[in-house]
């Protein structure tokens, strides 16, 4: 293994492992910290950790643990993979888990950059923009566990952080690798540990890429990936690899637990021409509502591609949270989704939809599953995944805020037939 990747969510990990995958290196993805070697056929592993919202210091630990597995593999350059809109809290986790991993790794002025410029996430002075509206205005600023209300992800970093955190302006970036490359190394003569890198278009990650070829660490979104594997291939340390999927035929769901814009879009989209079913927040907190009945309604409805969804917008969700407490709430929900997954797995469904991170993360985690193989691109950001051991079954781990309205429908079809 060459390059080693740490994703603080399931959904992210997809995320660059897609990236990683269509630039042509083998790559794997593991679901929690691996507790076997890889396969010597992997060029690429991603360590897929639910790290995002957990405590500061529990988040260290779990990324240091991971990057002393990938280091045992063999991997000479790292990757910090968190969220295009870089959800995090002035508390943390990026700025303490990306210093603890620069520590180990002895780097200094390491390129962090959550630029996504495909999804509309780009990077201008520090301040990160989805579309044409600032990070504080997009609707992030509801995340019902990271709210984002400060655009300026420099200052953001700065305040979870206890070294000096530096900032590569795009006037620097659109003069190419070299230009970026200096300013990393001065930025790192000032002891900088992390320097945020501004990116506009696909053209500036791949220059970041390039400029970081010699690099051990970078941290950001899947898009500062794009230029790893050409760095790989044009080196003659890998042969470049193609993506092989067959699909997975066998009945179908689609759970959504995200309460992004994007996600409620697309459930709008789906239950107009599909069967799907709302789940009551005050009915889960009630203990009102059972795994075996959202199991009953997916089974009733097999072959039309049923939905279920506990995705709410912000004032329902402040309700909830008001009246539970978000953790409790939070806690509830994803421990009906792993038990209803459970047991639509274990009564015979073979592709599962899952929209939103922590979701992903607790139904992943109750199926057992250790490693997924990475298959074609179904939107951007989201790849259609396989399970690489017993029993097939397809998976689609889609971030809240990614994916065309018809997504869901589309995944399905993906993940049976390989291909759109």
């Amino acid at each position: 293994m060459h390059l080693g990747v740490i994703a603080d969510d399931f959904t992210g990990a997809s995320d660059v492992a897609n990236t990683l995958a269509k630039g042509g290196l083998a790559t794997i993805q593991f679901l929690g910290l691996p507790t076997k070697d890889a396969a010597v056929h992997c060029d690429a592993g991603v360590v897929a950790l639910k790290t995002r919202s957990i405590a500061a210091d529990e988040a260290v630990r779990e990324s240091l643990k991971a990057l002393d597995w990938l280091k045992r593999q063999g991997c000479r350059q790292f990757l910090f993979k968190y969220c295009s809109t870089f959800d995090s809290t002035p508390q943390g986790n990026i700025g303490p888990v990306g210093e603890a991993l620069a520590g180990a790794l002895g780097a200094y002025g390491v390129p962090s950059c959550p630029a996504f410029p495909t999804t509309g996430r780009t990077v201008y002075q520090g301040h990160l923009f989805v579309g044409d509206r600032l990070l504080s205005e997009s609707g992030l600023e509801n995340h019902p566990l990271n709210p984002m209300t400060d655009p300026d992800i420099k200052r953001w970093l700065a305040r979870q952080s206890k070294e000096p955190v530096a900032l590569v302006p795009w006037e620097t970036v659109r003069q190419g690798a070299g230009a970026i490359r200096r300013a990393l190394e001065e930025a790192a003569a000032r002891k900088a540990r992390l320097a945020i890198v501004d990116a506009l278009v696909d053209e500036d990650l791949l220059s970041i890429g390039e400029a970081a070829a010699d690099m051990p660490l970078l941290t950001g979104g899947s898009g500062i990936a794009l230029g790893l594997p050409w760095n790989l291939i044009n080196r003659n340390i890998v042969k470049r690899s193609a993506v092989k999927f067959l699909g997975v035929k066998g009945p179908e769901a689609v759970l959504a637990g995200s309460c992004s814009k994007a996600t409620l879009a697309q459930i709008e989209a789906h239950r107009a021409q599909h069967p799907a079913l709302a789940v009551d927040v005050g009915a889960v907190m009630r203990n009102a509502i059972t795994a075996a009945a959202l199991v009953a309604f997916a089974h009733q409805n097999q072959g039309r591609a049923p939905l279920i969804y506990s995705s709410a917008g912000p004032e329902q969700v402040r309700r909830a949270q008001a009246d539970f407490g978000a953790k409790k709430v939070s806690e509830n929900l994803e421990h009906l989704f792993a038990d209803t997954a459970r047991q639509l797995v274990a009564s015979g469904v073979r592709r599962l939809v899952i929209a939103g991170g922590e979701t992903s993360g607790a139904v992943v985690g109750a199926l057992g599953i250790d490693a997924l193989a990475i298959g074609p691109e179904i939107d951007p950001g989201v790849p259609a995944l396989t399970t690489t051991a017993g029993t097939p079954l397809a998976l689609a781990l889609k971030s809240g805020n990614f994916g065309s309205p018809t997504f869901f429908q589309k995944a399905l079809r993906v993940l049976e037939s390989g291909h759109e």
